[in-house]
């Protein structure tokens, strides 16, 4: 007896059949959904009204799209830019002169303040990630953008800024200074800084504030406007008085 099994043949008419099956119902989705009230059609005709109808008026599903497509478009741009940001930034930091103890090149009165921060960086930077020169290079960005910024802004939290790397500043010279010399090189800092501070500190006013009221002798007078009406004499009826409809 013959066992009862499908033939390959059999096997490749019912797939044949299924594919042509699944084929027709695609192109009868497609063609419906191209039809006046189908789902391409609207979509279609929302975009060929978009142009016309702003970005107020146009279908949500383009402004999902165009909203989406834009913000990946910012994002690669971001993205691009802060590579190209932070390798500019790293160029400039590691193009300054290595700091070292006793490599000071600074003349003049700067160098009263300049070398003796240049040297405790250089001291105290052995253990960070980052070489001293970058450090160096951070406090000096630092300085000047908290001057900059404290004149043009005249923002509380850039003054505390540039108040705390002025003092920080002057504790470095006070600590580095040979004793003979420290007294003076330290108040060169605070009078350079007191200078800059004119800058920094623009429109700075530490006089409190007094707000006087000044308030009249005047008396104040109330006025409540009331009705009076007349009493009418009893049992009797005036005379402009008539009833309606006589």
């Amino acid at each position: 007896m013959a066992p009862n099994e499908p033939t390959p043949t059999a096997d490749n008419d019912r797939t044949t059949k299924q594919n042509k099956a699944r084929f027709a119902d695609a192109r009868a989705w497609w063609t419906e959904a191209w039809e006046e009230g189908g789902t391409l059609h609207e979509m279609w005709e929302d975009v060929r009204r978009a142009p016309d109808a702003g970005w107020h008026d146009m279908a949500n599903w383009i402004k999902a799209v165009a909203s989406i497509a834009v913000f990946s478009f910012v994002v690669l741009l971001f993205n691009g830019a802060v590579d190209v940001l932070l390798t500019a930034t790293h160029r400039i930091l590691t193009a300054v002169p290595n700091v070292q103890v006793g490599d000071n090149t600074s003349t003049g009165v700067w160098a009263t303040i300049d070398n003796p921060v240049r040297s405790y960086i250089a001291t105290h930077s052995a253990g960070l990630p980052i070489s001293a020169s970058t450090v160096y290079t951070l406090w000096q960005i630092t300085g000047l953008f908290s001057l900059l910024a404290g004149f043009i802004t005249r923002n509380n939290g850039i003054r505390i800024t540039w108040t705390c790397w002025g003092l920080a500043g002057i504790a470095m010279v006070w600590t580095t200074t040979p004793d003979a010399s420290r007294t003076v090189a330290t108040a060169i800092a605070v009078l350079a800084w007191t200078v800059a501070s004119a800058f920094a500190m623009r429109g700075l006013n530490l006089r409190p504030r007094v707000f006087s009221h000044v308030t009249t002798g005047a008396p104040q007078i109330t006025v409540q406007p009331q009705i009076h009406i007349p009493a009418q004499p009893d049992g009797g009826t005036a005379d402009n008085v008539r009833q309606l409809g006589h």
